[in-house]
């Protein structure tokens, strides 16, 4: 008698189990769809820019700089103003003076041509001049002074002269006598249109004639210990009337009129005298 073999159970499982395999396959569309799903990531959370907190930290630093440096000009002027201020109370300075006490008209001639177109001025004038300082605190160190005299009216340039360096010390005066201002030279059309037009303008029944005298120079100020650098003044005597001299005697113009005005400025302070 032959023995009978019986298929073993464990293929059958296997089958089974491979049937039931092959009928439930893995979920692989469920995985790919997990891994590829863009609402399934994490949200996006930029992070600061470390370059803009530079920059916002550089300009704050700038304004701060420009806010004190603008703070510590506007105190500074201030503090100048004040001082300033201070200072003009304390010295109360006043205008330097000058007056001219005399002047003589030695010779004003002037010829031209039939024509007009050669034309010469020949002048002299003998001044005395006075400067005074009437400041209690102050002194004055003027350097050499340029005098000039002109027709009071179109400005015509009439001669020239010079006074020498002197200074003035509290409340004191000085005088210069025998000041010579002269000329000696060729004029222009213009100029000799205009001088004619000053004479005839100004002359009176007595032959008078304006002037004025200019004077140009530099000095320095002396306020204790505190001394000023050199600045200029110019100084104006209008209101002369004088008369053209006839012959060789020498005219005397009339100066009680005249007033004198001493423009000065400072770097300091700025005053106008």
């Amino acid at each position: 008698m032959s023995d009978k073999v019986f298929p073993s159970s464990k293929p059958a499982t296997n089958g089974t189990t491979a049937a039931a395999a092959a009928s439930n396959p893995p979920n692989a569309t469920a995985n790919k769809s997990h891994l590829y799903n863009p609402t399934s990531r994490p949200p996006y959370r930029p992070q600061p820019h470390t370059r803009r907190h530079r920059s916002r930290s550089g300009r704050n630093i700038c304004c701060c700089f420009c806010f004190w440096t603008i703070l510590t000009v506007l105190l500074l002027l201030l503090l100048a103003v004040i001082t300033g201020a201070a200072l003009y109370i304390l010295y109360k300075p006043h205008r330097p003076t000058f007056t001219i006490t005399s002047l003589r008209i030695h010779r004003l001639n002037l010829t031209a041509s039939a024509d007009s177109s050669i034309s010469h001025l020949s002048t002299l004038f003998n001044l005395t001049i006075i400067s005074m300082n009437p400041n209690s605190h102050l002194s004055l160190d003027y350097e050499p002074f340029t005098v000039s005299a002109i027709s009071d009216g179109n400005g015509v340039f009439l001669g020239n002269g010079s006074l020498p360096a002197f200074s003035l010390s509290k409340k004191n005066q000085t005088s210069f006598r025998n000041v010579v201002v002269s000329a000696s030279n060729d004029l222009d059309v213009d100029a000799l249109n205009s001088l004619r037009s000053d004479l005839k303008k100004k002359k009176s029944a007595d032959g008078s004639v304006m002037l004025k005298i200019e004077m140009d120079t530099k000095a320095k100020m002396k306020m204790g210990g505190l001394k000023t650098k050199k600045v200029g003044i110019r100084v104006t005597c209008d209101g002369i009337e004088g008369s053209i001299p006839k012959g060789k005697t020498p005219s005397v113009a009339v100066t009680t009129k005249s007033k004198c005005q001493a423009d000065l400025r400072i770097k300091i302070w700025r005053w106008t005298f």
